[in-house]
């Protein structure tokens, strides 16, 4: 008998933000806090620093089976080099119709790429763990959750831009009173969430002492968000499960 070796499921972390001191010091890095919450024995991740100009080469792009794309302290609307490069690549996967999580500003990049409009946040920065309430009867959303979807879902929520119109083939799967847009997805190969899926209480206290170190917020606004973690978590279970299945194209069992 002949044994075929299954292929290793291959992904890519386009990392859009530096390496905090914290971040390396705890975790060695974002690229771990990304593969511990999304990743499974036996897969290959591989990082490309956008931030830094890293990307893959365009030929390479098919060995892929999925792609994550991170938040960043950067304007998705912006026209920085990288970013721009960026909103190409995304362009080609899009064509290729490959799998792409955009998270917070990687959710706001395939936005822009797919032709809606972002901008700064109408209701103004949102910082914190922030509950949001999920669609219902969606079919695509039974298959990621298997069966039954919850009503409403907590999430560590830490930006100031939003998708301020859906691009016309977008399904709005998510939305808050903050935040009309907080979750997306456009056919099967595109799911975009405005929060953080990978965020944990520490990385969000630190985030908030250090811009607040930097005084681009005021300590009330600091002291609010931490607050909102005194008695809650954020649905980590939940939401490794939805991105998961939704990376891996598969369905939970029902």
């Amino acid at each position: 008998m002949v044994m075929v070796e299954q292929k290793k499921k291959r992904f890519a972390l386009f990392l859009a933000t530096s390496d905090s001191d914290f971040v390396k010091k705890t975790y060695g890095g974002y690229f771990n806090v990304f593969v511990s919450t999304f990743g499974e024995e036996g897969e290959q991740w591989d990082l490309f620093r956008v931030i830094d100009g890293d990307f893959p080469d365009e030929k390479d792009l098919d060995k892929y089976d999925g792609f994550v794309i991170s938040g960043s302290p950067h304007d998705a609307f912006a026209d920085a080099d990288w970013i721009v490069k960026l909103c190409e690549v995304c362009q080609k996967l899009d064509e290729l119709k490959k799998k792409v999580l955009g998270i917070c500003f990687g959710h706001q990049i395939i936005t822009r790429v797919k032709g809606g409009k972002i901008g700064r946040a109408r209701k103004g920065a949102d910082m914190g763990l922030r509950r949001i309430s999920i669609a219902k009867d969606n079919e695509k959303l039974r298959g990621h959750f298997g069966g039954e979807v919850p009503a409403s879902l907590a999430i560590i929520k830490c930006h100031q831009d939003e998708v301020l119109e859906l691009p016309e083939s977008a399904t709005v799967l998510a939305s808050s009173e903050i935040c009309e847009v907080e979750m997306f997805s456009i056919g099967d190969h595109l799911l975009c969430i405005q929060g953080h899926p990978e965020y944990n209480k520490e990385i969000l206290f630190e985030i908030v002492d250090r811009v607040l170190n930097m005084k681009l917020m005021e300590q009330e606004f600091a002291d609010k968000a931490k607050s909102t973690m005194n008695t809650a978590q954020p649905d980590r279970d939940l939401w490794q499960k939805l991105c998961k299945t939704f990376l891996k194209g598969r369905s939970e069992q029902v």
